[in-house]
């Protein structure tokens, strides 16, 4: 008799990466996590790609400082969550004097979400080298121990992880030690170890490892009367946490007389919905629009110096994309009305009755601002005739968006009752004073989109490592995406024009005072980067869209090489939601439809159509 061994119990741990030339200092210094698998070796968890990082400082002018983080410890707190204490260091990981004698605290239910309790005080003058924290002998309170940069150790008394101010002075303590990894994974800086249940375990790997596809279900058997009731039957793919999600199928009816009753035996395959990558070198920000029968595509046009506004027209997606599409410039370079160039990020918007394009654009002197055009009624969209002159959108008093910085990437939804319009702001770019940019949000009506109805409410900044890789301070391209119980926002982060550019995710339940901006979440870790889908890197500035099929599909933009300048191609691919029911942006090629399950067969049944009647 064989005797399996069960493991009743996980090793889970946290580290810092060492930087490289790929990797950068700012995604590097932050918390990672890793877990054993079934034969006890650590694995790294999100891809090894950071899971938490340190949230940048603002200072008087406006600017923003970047953090990040080293030696991480992981902890069981009294309830049976987790909490996180690290050190916060500069961008470059050296001390750093805004975080002398203090450490940064985070608590966690799950290893999926974090609460961010902020910096603690432990000193007044030392520098915090390394710190740890764990529960006294009784469980009352929690004992953070921790040594200076002179190796001096000290003790520091916290009753309750939620009220970090009421923490004791410190006192001097005896030296302690890490329980550090047996064995590391290469290229780190090892934090600790923990040992968890196998069930803790196997939720938190499963929270931070890719999702893919397991197997695809079709019926043993259906009844058909004609090829369409074949066509409508699909396939159910099955997905690693559970989910689901309904899949055409591509039959093959050859063969099958449908005029006479009989049984078949039919293969088919599943649609993978799996687009080519580049699907149109050298644009940049897609939008695909589905309009009286058609779909449309707009983007930026790198080719054309980002100078112009191109749209494409088809009948089917792959037609927006194959040799010899239809393409028309509806507005080009303008002097009269002074557009003369970053014609940016056009996005399509059904705004009440009117189909409206979003975009910025700037004069002879360089400085993109927010504007948009509406479609005459009847026009047609490749027409260039029929679309109104753009206006620059204003706020309420009647000024425009911005007289001092630059706005762009303008988007906008509706969600129970209330327009929305959300946009990227930056001032002092390329000077001492550089703000980044900035995601801001108002009201609009339908009847005047073009005219704030509120006051302009700060929605997200880059304070994140991510955000903040290669020194770009980006915040920008956000897009929304509208479920039944919440409100989505993708944007983008990073080098716009490099491989680190990645997406992020903001959302606020439904119903909600949308202005409320401590009312959104944001995910501490990018929902798509370039670890996310091999051969795609720098993927950013995402676009959703539903097609006739009732398929929710996302296109981006990407670039074919690791470099930190290369060429923007439009990609595209469906968006899966998980179990919870939240859009997981990175769910592609193999891991959608894997090629083992694709091909699938099944019993029809052909009943004719008078025998159907007859019954």
């Amino acid at each position: 008799m064989v005797m399996t061994r069960v493991q009743n119990h996980m090793k889970l741990a946290v580290y810092t990466r060492k930087s490289d030339q790929d990797y950068t200092d700012s995604l590097s210094n932050s918390v990672h996590l890793a877990c054993t698998d079934d034969h006890n070796e650590f694995q790294a968890l999100n891809r090894n790609y950071g899971i938490l990082f340190a949230s940048a400082t603002v200072d008087e002018n406006n600017v923003i400082h970047e953090k990040g983080l080293k030696n991480p410890y992981l902890f069981r707190t009294a309830d049976g969550s987790f909490g996180i204490v690290a050190v916060r260091v500069d961008a470059l990981g050296n001390d750093d004097e805004d975080s002398r004698g203090h450490i940064l605290l985070w608590t966690s239910p799950d290893l999926v979400t974090f609460h961010n309790q902020g910096l603690v005080q432990l000193h007044q003058e030392l520098y915090v080298k390394e710190a740890i924290c764990h529960l006294n002998s009784t469980g009352e309170e929690y004992e953070i121990r921790w040594r200076d940069n002179e190796g001096n150790y000290y003790l520091n008394r916290l009753s309750d992880l939620m009220k970090p101010e009421r923490i004791s002075p410190p006192e001097p303590a005896e030296a302690f030690a890490v329980e550090r990894p047996d064995e590391t994974l290469p290229g780190i800086n090892p934090g600790n170890v923990i040992s968890v249940d196998s069930r803790t375990g196997r939720s938190v790997q499963a929270s931070w490892t890719p999702l893919h596809n397991t197997e695809i279900c079709v019926p043993e058997s259906v009844s058909v009367t004609s090829a369409e009731d074949l066509k409508a039957v699909k396939a159910t793919a099955v997905y690693s946490d559970g989910s689901t999600a309904d899949k055409q199928v591509a039959w093959d009816a050859q063969g099958i007389d449908f005029t006479a009753p009989g049984t078949y035996t039919v293969p088919g395959k599943v649609v993978t919905h799996e687009f080519p990558f580049p699907l149109a070198s050298g644009y940049a920000d897609p939008v695909i629009l589905l309009w009286h029968s058609k779909y449309y595509f707009l983007a930026t046009n790198d080719n054309a110096n980002d100078i112009g506004i191109y749209v494409r027209e088809a009948d089917t997606l792959n037609g927006l994309f194959a040799p010899g599409y239809q393409e028309a410039v509806i507005l080009d370079l303008n002097e009269e009305h002074n557009f003369f160039q970053t014609f940016w990020a056009p996005e399509f918007h059904v705004i009440g009755e009117d189909l409206y394009i979003l975009f910025a654009v700037g004069g002879r002197e360089w400085g993109p601002q927010c504007h948009l055009m509406k479609l005459n009624k009847g026009g047609g969209i490749m027409n260039a005739a029929d679309w109104d002159m753009p206006v620059r959108v204003k706020r309420a008093d009647g000024a425009y968006l911005a007289e001092d910085g630059i706005t762009l990437d303008m988007t906008y939804y509706k969600a129970d009752g209330t327009s929305c319009v959300v946009w990227s702001y930056r001032k002092g770019i390329g000077t001492p004073l550089d703000t980044g940019s900035m995601l801001y949000i108002a009201t609009v009506h339908e009847d005047n989109p073009a005219v704030l109805t509120s006051e302009p409410v700060l929605l997200s900044r880059p304070l994140f490592g991510w955000e903040n890789a290669q020194g770009t301070i980006n915040n920008e391209g956000p897009y929304p995406l509208i479920t039944e119980d919440r409100v989505y926002i993708a944007y983008s982060g990073g080098a716009a024009t490099g491989y680190t550019y990645a997406l992020g995710l903001l959302s606020i339940p439904r119903g909600s005072d949308y202005l409320d901006n401590n009312a959104w979440s944001k995910v501490s870790t990018p929902v798509m980067s370039y670890y996310s889908i091999e051969g795609i890197y720098g993927a950013g500035h995402n676009s959703f869209f539903r097609d006739y099929d009732g398929n929710v599909l996302m296109l981006y933009h990407g670039e074919e090489q690791l470099v930190k300048h290369g060429t923007r191609c439009s990609a595209m691919h469906r968006v899966h939601f998980n179990r919870q029911g939240v859009p997981v942006l990175d769910v592609a090629k193999e891991r959608d439809v894997h090629p083992d399950y694709a091909d699938c067969s099944m019993q029809v049944i052909v009943h004719a159509e008078t025998d159907k009647i007859n019954k």
